[in-house]
């Protein structure tokens, strides 16, 4: 299968280099998805589709109804200034992918043996740029959902997953000056587009927001445990430290948590909870740590309010018996008084 030919020149064009220290502690990505389906549900749903992503925004895209590669984002207009060409040339690249998608897919069922039907053929690869100023670059295929084919820099080799996929291992590796140019791309030519693409679009991507950290707790009615949840909410970029604390060391034991998600506007949201018993509620603290906050946070755990609402039940309860108790007694006097003046 000519499988090697496109993902590399899709964005094999010389980025200009920026200082690194512009861009703060964080970390930042650069990834592309290309997926090719045989046979699809519903004939409106495009049957290629690439998205191109910087951190976690869709900033390019291409399909087979519009056929066109165009942004994802209005920073990546600023491209046509240095390169008018830009969007016309890769147009033109991922149509020819999209005709190859399609002939791998036919060439893979044949090898599985596999009838008509819905099959799908995909294409991860991109880089980071970490924290640390340390970079990683990364190409993979992926056939039905599984992993058929990975690159690895270090041997500059592909290897197989399956003993299918190592028929394509052997065709692949038969150039291992094709493999050092991948691994160049993924380890420096992908980097540098990390930095002009962080330079367009830095009113978002380079933007910080702190985050904005509540609580919640609730008792189990069965032991009498305490469960509380910490809520960060709103913060970017995406890294952030959560953790639990007790007595000012990180616990772990009775926690629980969720993953980063990312909310409409753009900005990151994330929780983690831990079980305890109430009479130790002092001892513990989440503590967060982020690029927008001017110190570590750590809050203590709210209260239970179950007791609270226990009281207001109690008091409500009692409040409706003095008033119930009122209104009989004015009752039976009113009675009494009438029936006095009657007499």
């Amino acid at each position: 299968m000519a499988l090697r030919s496109a993902p590399l020149l899709l964005l094999v064009l010389v980025g200009f280099a920026l200082q690194e220290s512009c861009f703060g502690s964080s970390s930042h990505s650069m990834k592309y998805f290309y997926t090719s389906i045989s046979e699809l549900p519903r004939q409106e749903l495009p049957h290629f589709v690439v998205r191109g992503y910087v951190d976690d925004q869709v900033f390019t895209y291409y399909d087979s109804h519009s056929r066109k590669f165009q942004p994802g984002v209005s920073w990546m207009e600023k491209v046509e200034e240095e390169d008018p060409q830009y969007w016309d040339r890769y147009t033109q690249i991922l149509r020819n992918e999209e005709q190859l998608f399609r002939g791998n897919l036919e060439t893979l069922r044949s090898r599985y043996n596999q009838s008509e039907g819905f099959h799908m053929w995909q294409l991860t690869y991109g880089c980071e740029l970490l924290a640390d100023g340390s970079k990683r670059g990364f190409a993979q295929y992926g056939y039905d959902g599984r992993t058929f084919i990975t690159f690895d820099k270090e041997t500059l080799t592909w290897v197989a997953s399956d003993p299918l996929a190592q028929i394509t291992q052997r065709r692949w590796n038969v150039n291992p000056g094709l493999d050092q140019g991948r691994k160049s791309y993924l380890e420096e030519v992908c980097i540098e587009w990390i930095k002009k693409f962080l330079s367009y679009g830095k009113e978002t991507l380079l933007r910080i927001e702190p985050p904005v950290v509540t609580m919640s707790s609730r008792t189990e009615v069965e032991d009498g445990m305490e469960t509380h949840v910490c809520r960060v909410h709103g913060f970017y970029p995406r890294e952030i430290d959560a953790s639990w604390k007790r007595d000012g060391e990180v616990w772990l034991q009775d926690t629980l948590h969720g993953s980063v998600v990312p909310n409409a506007d753009g900005t990151y949201h994330y929780w983690l909870s831990i079980q305890i018993d109430p009479k130790e509620r002092g001892r513990y603290r989440c503590h967060v740590e982020h690029d927008g906050l001017p110190e570590s946070l750590d809050v203590a755990l709210k209260e239970s309010n179950l007791g609270l609402i226990i009281g207001c039940v109690v008091a409500g309860l009692v409040l409706g018996c003095l008033i119930a108790g009122t209104l009989i007694f004015f009752k039976k006097y009113r009675n009494k008084y009438r029936a006095g003046s009657r007499e």
